[in-house]
This record gives C-alpha cells, sequence and structure tokens, in this order.
C-alpha cells in the first residue's frame, strides 16, 4: 500500500476513532474535532468526511489521512503506512454531491475597534492591556453561530483570533512581519508573545519583527532571513519551539536563541504574567509589613523618608 492508496482508501474518521478521537459537533460531510496537537476549548480541527481530509484553523495546515497518522504518532511515512495496514479498504464515501470545505465554513462579519468588556477582561488577564490599540475586535460566523474575539492581522489580511474560549484563524493563514528598516529580526511564535516582549523590554532602537503564528508556518520564513545581520529567537520552551528553533538555525546558523531569559516558564507571556504576580505579592508584603509595624516605627519611617 502506497500514499494514495491509503488517502483514497481509508477513511480518515476511522483513523481518528483509532485514536480514540470523536467529534465535538458533527454532520453528514463534516465534523468538528478538538485539535490533535495542542489543548483548546473550542474545537477547530474541520474534518471533511467527503474529502477524507482534515483542516486545522488554528495552525492552517490541512491533512490527509498518512499524514494525519504522522502528526499523531510523530512518525515517518512509512511508519505511518504500517500503523494505517491494518484498516479494511476502500471505505463506504458520503454520498454527497458538493463537499463542504473549510474556507466556506467561517465568514467575518464585522472588524472595528476593541471594546467589548470580556474581551478587554481576556487581554487584562494576559497583562496585555496596554497594547489594546494594536488589535481589533473581530465578529464572525462559524457553521451559522455567531462568535467574537481579539484579532490580530497577518500579512495576507487573515485574522488571528483569540479569546477565553477560541483560538483559530479567519481569513488566509499566514505569518505577520513588522518592518522598522532595521538590520536586526525578532521572532515570536504568537502576538501575545511579541507584545509581551514590548511590555518587557521597551526598545531603545527598533527592531524588524517577525510574529509566526504557528509554527507551522516557518517554512514561509527561509527567505526573510537574508534581508538581516542578526536574528534573535523568542519562542516557547516545548518541543514544537524547538523544532522550530532548529528550522531557523538551519536556515541561519547565527541566530540567538533567547528563550533562556524566560525559562522554565513556557513562553514570554507566562513569563510577564509571574512578573506582575510577583510585583503585587511584594506591593501587598509591603502593605502588610507597614499595617503591623508599631506606630513609633512608621513614624520613624515617615521622618527618614
Amino acid at each position: 500500500m502506497n500514499c494514495k492508496q491509503a488517502n483514497e482508501n481509508i477513511s480518515i474518521k476511522e483513523v481518528m476513532e483509532s485514536f480514540s478521537l470523536f467529534p465535538s459537533k458533527e454532520h453528514p460531510k463534516t465534523a468538528y474535532y478538538n485539535a490533535i496537537n495542542r489543548q483548546e476549548r473550542t474545537p477547530s480541527l474541520l474534518v471533511n468526511y467527503v474529502k477524507n481530509i482534515a483542516f486545522d484553523f488554528g495552525t492552517g495546515k490541512q491533512y490527509d489521512v498518512v499524514s494525519i497518522v504522522q502528526e499523531l504518532k510523530q512518525c515517518t511515512v512509512s511508519d505511518a503506512l504500517e500503523y494505517l495496514s491494518r484498516f479494511d479498504f476502500p471505505y463506504n464515501k458520503p454520498s454527497v454531491t458538493e463537499a463542504i470545505t473549510a474556507e466556506n465554513t467561517n465568514q467575518i462579519l464585522e472588524v472595528k475597534e476593541l471594546i467589548h468588556p470580556a474581551l478587554l477582561d481576556y487581554l487584562k488577564s494576559r497583562k496585555l492591556e496596554s497594547q489594546k490599540s494594536e488589535l481589533s475586535e473581530v465578529h464572525y460566523r462559524i457553521n451559522d453561530k455567531r462568535y467574537f474575539g481579539l484579532g490580530f492581522k497577518n500579512d495576507s489580511g487573515g485574522y488571528e483570533i483569540r479569546s477565553s474560549f477560541s483560538k483559530i484563524c479567519l481569513g488566509k493563514k499566514d505569518i505577520t512581519t513588522i518592518k522598522n528598516n532595521s538590520e536586526n529580526l525578532k521572532v515570536f511564535e504568537g502576538f501575545t508573545d511579541y507584545f509581551s516582549f514590548k511590555i518587557l523590554e521597551p526598545e531603545k532602537t527598533p527592531s524588524d519583527h517577525l510574529i509566526l503564528n504557528s509554527v507551522a508556518m516557518v517554512h514561509k520564513t527561509s527567505g526573510l532571513f537574508g534581508n538581516y545581520k542578526s536574528v534573535e529567537m523568542y519562542l516557547d520552551n516545548d518541543r514544537a519551539g524547538e523544532q522550530c528553533r532548529d528550522s531557523i538555525l538551519k536556515i541561519f546558523p547565527e541566530a540567538d536563541d533567547r528563550s533562556n531569559e524566560y525559562f522554565p516558564h513556557q513562553d514570554l507571556n507566562d513569563f510577564l504574567i509571574s512578573q506582575e504576580e510577583k510585583t503585587l505579592e511584594n506591593k501587598l508584603e509591603k502593605n502588610q509589613t507597614a499595617i503591623h509595624e508599631p506606630e513609633g516605627n512608621r513614624n520613624i519611617y515617615r521622618r527618614k523618608r
């Protein structure tokens, strides 16, 4: 059995079930599953039973039967084909006249200034409220249901959407580049890390910035690095971040890995949140100390000041 035979004759639905993965919402032609390579509250993996493929709205990546086994097992094509040899084929394809594709199941309804209290609260929970003006409030529809979220625009006009309940991309998936005519480039996985960096380390000399919007988009960056004298990487401290760093180092071996600066935190935003919490704890401790000091000591402190 080769890849073409596997992709055409083995049901992607049955493959998902073999990994104990089942749809959160199912229709005759399509179904929504939770992403297979990350945790999320709102399912963003659309499986098309007619075309026998899956599309991840969060990363913009499309899977066929063989590649989804590779992703799930983190294995080679040969190993994936060996795994698929256990399945009976050909399977009975759904009888429909028109396939529903990932691209036409969502629609952006409105893009406006960020004002919704729920989104502002979410931004505050990430300690990024100072970056409000850099984001939009995007209202959209998926499968006839309306939603809204924070929107960060990419270079193809699509939007990375974030809220307490969703992490998806609307429109074409792409990287976001922010250019300041610099010879230095700073690379981030997502916009929350980029904004966190801006808060943690305000730049005296502006750099150019590359926001991948997903490590899966690193393949689109190979032509960018030749324009720079130095590259700094602020990627996640996890397996995906390590793989992304390795990919960039193959293209630009002198790239500087800065992830140790916020280790053991997974990313810059986690680090920012921890720093804000430490600052608050220190303030509370100082206030408690002042409250419980003898009156005489507090007067001496005031006089010394």
